[in-house]
């Protein structure tokens, strides 16, 4: 999976409509609405502004919209793009000044696809695309004279990032997360430093 790292865009003329696809970094509905309606503010005299997203390591939430060009026409296609992409938490928009002459609707399948394309690989171009980590995130709950273990046993993961320690009415409690992939043999490290300790995974 890849995430956007800062805006971009891709703007071309497909028989006399201009097409302006712009891709914005975001991870919520708040920050799409917030993008969306600043480019509508921005492009108010544009016909369309058809967009697609994705959320979420894994996609938890997707999306796309054809704002008033036939259905599956517009939003889709882009939505097909990104996925193939492996993007996510993301929103493109695509924006159309219809110059007079209609595509049809395979016209306008290929002109949002190239749309989207385009910006991809000019995100790519400009090294906006990193790739996203994703994690296993756990606990481990163990009386307040132990707190200092799992702190030595996460410490042998090089990839293990402890996230808060807490200390409530059964001990000390430290979150913490890995890379997917290490869990058995961090429960096996765990369960001998411990003497039988278990870990639990959210």
């Amino acid at each position: 999976m890849f995430h956007l790292t800062a805006p971009c865009s891709f703007r071309f003329r497909e028989k006399a409509s201009i097409f302006l696809t712009e891709l914005h970094p975001a991870i919520s509905s708040e920050e799409r609405a917030a993008v969306q309606t600043k480019l509508r503010k921005r492009d108010f005299a544009a016909n369309h502004h058809c967009t697609a997203y994705r959320q979420g390591v894994p996609v938890l939430s997707q999306g796309s919209d054809d704002d008033g060009e036939p259905s599956g026409t517009a939003g889709a296609p882009m939505l097909r793009v990104l996925e193939g992409e492996h993007l996510t938490d993301l929103l493109a928009v695509c924006i159309r000044w219809f110059g007079g002459t209609k595509l049809g609707t395979g016209g306008l399948v290929r002109a949002y696809t190239e749309g989207t394309q385009g910006a991809i690989a000019e995100a790519r171009r400009q090294g906006l695309l990193e790739v996203v980590r994703s994690f296993r995130h756990g606990c481990i709950t163990v009386p307040p004279e132990q707190a200092y273990l799992p702190f030595a046993t996460l410490g042998a993961f090089p990839d293990a990032e402890v996230l808060s320690q807490d200390f409530g009415p059964e001990g000390a409690v430290i979150h913490f997360r890995v890379s997917p992939g290490q869990e058995t043999l961090l429960e096996w490290a765990w369960r001998e430093r411990s003497r039988g300790g278990g870990i639990q995974w959210e």
